[in-house]
């Protein structure tokens, strides 16, 4: 059988994280790829209440089918706690409970994009979001991330001579890959950006939870007067990526219609997990729980940070981010970074090269992301020496 895909299909390539990831499978290989919370992160013993006690006493809500936005005690939850958290959500938003946040892209995009309309995106960027855009037949537009956030001249230079442009997507705090933080300024001119050029906003936001260090920003969400800001959020960082339940607080309108395409996609987000999240946030403290695993993460990015100084501090450099799981790191030119990637893979540490996170991932990086949520302590120490005696064969 001639197999012959769709055109949307044909042209995506596997994600380079999720076939490095294949590796990590061998627990010999130390994960500095991954993305996955801290193990030490996940309240297990308090989820396994909430399921207990959710199947003994509302069964058949939590194992029926459920309505399409989400399981309405939770919606009302996320609407409150947004509200007093990040002063999210006006008289013409409304909360959608979604299957992880990457479930709002794909369905921002299904909603406002049509095959050849243009979506402006930093580069470097998530590759899930950038494979969920190209999916959809949207041309990308890069625009280059600085230690800021979005170079937002370059920003204008694009929305300028770019056509058909729906959205520009944003990962304002601790950026994936590049742990950079959009400063307020740059967020306010975004906006004003959008405004003036009638494009929507898709403002990422699954690890703004996780600062450690330095001084909280507003959401541009927040700064949202004129129903052109779509935000979603995740509870994967936070409580368990495996629950997949995320949020998305958009305008009323669009809102609606991602609805429906929710319907053709997967009906709704599983009830029992939405019940799971609704539990946990009526009967535990967040807030403190939001401390706990900040200060797991606080010493595991300073350790890993240690350990770059001391193994790789005259070899590579990088920028120390305020919060997030990601450290995003500069290879000497002279090095070719592909080779540096498969020769750490050869000695059992798998990172991400950085050309995984571009608009045409053909382009040459010199960057390499690692991350330092996933792996043991142990992990991090042994992980970044092997890279440094990788480092010492280019000198």
């Amino acid at each position: 059988m001639d197999y012959i895909f769709s055109n949307k299909i044909s042209s995506l390539q596997p994600s380079a994280i999720r076939e490095i990831l294949k590796a990590t499978s061998d627990p010999a290989v130390i994960p500095l790829a991954a993305g996955n919370p801290a193990p030490e992160a996940f309240p297990v013993e308090e989820v396994q209440q909430l399921a207990k006690e959710i199947l003994a006493e509302k069964p058949i809500d939590a194992l029926q089918y459920g309505v399409s936005e989400g399981y309405q005690p939770l919606r009302e939850t996320v609407s409150g706690w947004l509200k007093n958290h990040e002063n999210i959500g006006k008289d013409f938003d409304t909360t959608l409970i979604v299957s992880g946040a990457t479930q709002v892209m794909d369905l921002v995009t299904k909603v406002l994009c049509n095959e050849g309309d243009t979506v402006i995106c930093e580069e470097p960027s998530f590759i899930g979001s950038l494979n969920c855009f190209r999916s959809y037949g949207c041309k990308l537009k890069g625009v280059p991330v600085e230690a800021d956030g979005m170079d937002v001249n370059a920003l204008e230079e694009v929305l300028k001579t770019s056509e058909n442009v729906k959205f520009i997507y944003t990962i304002p705090n601790f950026q994936n890959p590049s742990g950079a933080t959009m400063s307020l300024e740059k967020r306010e001119k975004l906006y004003s950006l959008a405004k003036e050029y009638g494009v929507m906003i898709l403002e990422d936001n699954p690890y703004g939870d996780l600062r450690v260090s330095g001084t909280p920003l507003p959401t541009i969400k927040s700064m949202d007067d004129d129903g052109i800001v779509i935000y979603a959020g995740s509870f994967s960082k936070i409580l368990a990526p495996g629950l997949r339940v995320a949020y998305c607080v958009a305008p009323q309108r669009i809102a609606a219609k991602m609805t429906v395409g929710k319907q053709a996609s997967d009906t709704h987000t599983a009830c029992l997990n939405q019940m799971i999240v609704d539990g946990w946030f009526k009967n535990y403290d967040i807030d403190a729980h939001l401390n706990k695993i900040r200060k797991v993460y606080e010493r595991k990015l300073n350790l890993m940070c240690d350990c770059i100084d001391r193994e790789l501090g005259d070899f590579v450099e990088y920028v120390r981010p305020e919060g997030g799981l990601f450290i995003w790191c500069r290879l000497p030119d002279s090095v070719n970074m592909p080779e540096f990637v498969k020769k750490a893979v050869d000695r059992k540490v798998a990172v991400v090269p950085g050309s995984a996170f571009l608009i045409d991932d053909t382009d040459e990086t010199q960057y390499i992301r690692l991350n330092f949520s996933t792996p043991s302590d142990e992990g991090i120490i042994n992980g970044v020496k092997i890279l440094g005696e990788v480092a010492k064969e280019y000198k």
